[in-house]
């Protein structure tokens, strides 16, 4: 497990590009047959995937975690980016399609990830953070998100939000976690940006074509940087950060947040018009 610690703004306006990546950017998330995780300082949030092929792959507790298993004191939410799959949960299964999401109760002791194709492997996308108490782990589709639809085609940001982890859809006691999928033609996410500083996120960008990028900017919004970045890549974004980002075409990406405060509306909204 790769560990990343906190930064203050002030440092980071003096990162350049390979330090600005080395602190923030997540640049392999699936490897085939193996699990690759990172530790965030930020809200102790841990990011990462799986992806099983010819093998089986079990989660267990990493010594970062100084747990008799993973979940012992932490929830976890999955979307399957990849081919049809299954994730085993002390012995139960559970069938994840693409953009198909799991939340995971604390106290789950066994986490099994399983593809029902290795030609067409299944690709896990995980967020983990810490939790209190024990909820229900339930399987959410995009049936039973709350969908909303934002952004125009002028703008260039036309795109279809899908909450899955959301105290509307399941309860979980600080994760949050869903979909954006941005239309034909548009390109930026999350324009006019904000920060929230009662909470952290994480962005995870996906269908995405190889020969296309994404720049995602970051920083305070008098002190923007910004990071290039591939196909299924992530970023990490501290909550006095903006995260936001254009791409070369459209894509989809997962956002991921943790904090003191699950109000998906809880921004503090910054006009387009006072970015440096």
């Amino acid at each position: 497990m790769d560990t990343r610690y906190s930064n203050h703004p002030e440092d980071s306006k003096k990162y350049d590009t390979t330090n600005l990546r080395k602190h923030y950017l997540q640049e392999k998330i699936f490897s085939p047959d193996e699990i690759n995780l990172t530790y965030s300082h930020v809200d102790r949030i841990i990011l990462g995937g799986a992806m099983p092929v010819k093998e089986n792959l079990s989660l267990t507790a990493a010594t970062e975690l100084r747990a008799d298993y993973f979940l012992q004191r932490r929830e976890m939410g999955i979307i399957n980016v990849g081919g049809s799959g299954t994730v085993v949960l002390d012995g139960k299964e559970y069938i994840l399609d693409k953009y198909e999401c799991l939340y995971i109760g604390m106290g789950t002791k066994e986490i099994t990830f399983v593809s029902s194709d290795n030609k067409n492997p299944a690709k896990f996308y995980i967020n983990c953070v810490p939790a209190t108490k024990t909820y229900p782990t339930v399987k959410i589709t995009k049936d039973n998100a709350v969908i909303v639809n934002l952004g125009s085609q002028d703008n260039m940001n036309k795109r279809t939000i899908y909450k899955f982890i959301h105290p509307e859809v399941c309860e979980s006691c600080q994760l949050s976690m869903g979909v954006t999928m941005l239309h034909n033609g548009s390109g930026w996410n999350s324009m006019p940006c904000h920060t929230h500083e009662r909470r952290m996120e994480v962005y995870f960008y996906f269908d995405l074509p190889e020969d296309q990028r994404v720049f995602h900017l970051m920083g305070q919004p008098q002190e923007t940087r910004h990071i290039v970045l591939a196909n299924e890549q992530a970023i990490i974004s501290p909550s006095w950060s903006i995260h936001s980002g254009i791409g070369t075409s459209n894509y989809t990406f997962i956002w991921g947040m943790c904090g003191e405060n699950q109000d998906f509306d809880d921004m503090d909204h910054i006009a387009t018009k006072d970015l440096k």
